[in-house]
C-alpha cells in the first residue's frame, strides 16, 4: 500500500502562484509515476500534470502547459506542483495519485489517491 498526503493548497489572486507538495509513503518502491488531477464544483475530475517515478519524463494537460511544472526531487519521496499565472478555471481540489503500471493521463490507470488540497483563485 502507499499514502498520499497533499498539502499547499490555499487562497490566491489571480495571477498568483503556489506549490504543493504531495508526500508518498509506504511501498513507494513499486511506484512508476505520479500525478495531478483536479475536480471543480459540479465538474468532472481532470487531468493536470504527470511525472514518472525517476522524474525524467513529464505530461501536462493543454490548460496548464507552461504555467504549472510537476517535479521529484531524487531521493525524496515527494512531487511538487509549481503553478504559477493561475487562472479562475484553475480553482478546484487538486489530488495527488500515484500508478503502479503506467505514466499517463488517464485516471483509471492510477492506483492511489490523496485526499486532496484545495486551490481557490479569487479575481
Amino acid at each position: 500500500q502507499v499514502q498520499l498526503v497533499e498539502s499547499g493548497g490555499g487562497l490566491v489572486q489571480a495571477g498568483g502562484s503556489l506549490r504543493l507538495s504531495c508526500v508518498a509513503s509506504g511501498r513507494t518502491g513499486t511506484l512508476l509515476a505520479m500525478a495531478w488531477f483536479r475536480q471543480a464544483a459540479g465538474k468532472d475530475r481532470e487531468f493536470v500534470a504527470a511525472i514518472d517515478w525517476r522524474g525524467e519524463n513529464t505530461l501536462y494537460s493543454d490548460s496548464v502547459k507552461g504555467r504549472f511544472t510537476v517535479t521529484r526531487v531524487d531521493g525524496k519521496n515527494t512531487v511538487y506542483l509549481q503553478v504559477n499565472s493561475l487562472k479562475l478555471e484553475d480553482t478546484g481540489v487538486y489530488y495527488c495519485a500515484a500508478s503502479l503500471e503506467i505514466w499517463t493521463s488517464d485516471d483509471r490507470d492510477y492506483n492511489f489517491w490523496g485526499q486532496g488540497t484545495q486551490v481557490t483563485v479569487s479575481s
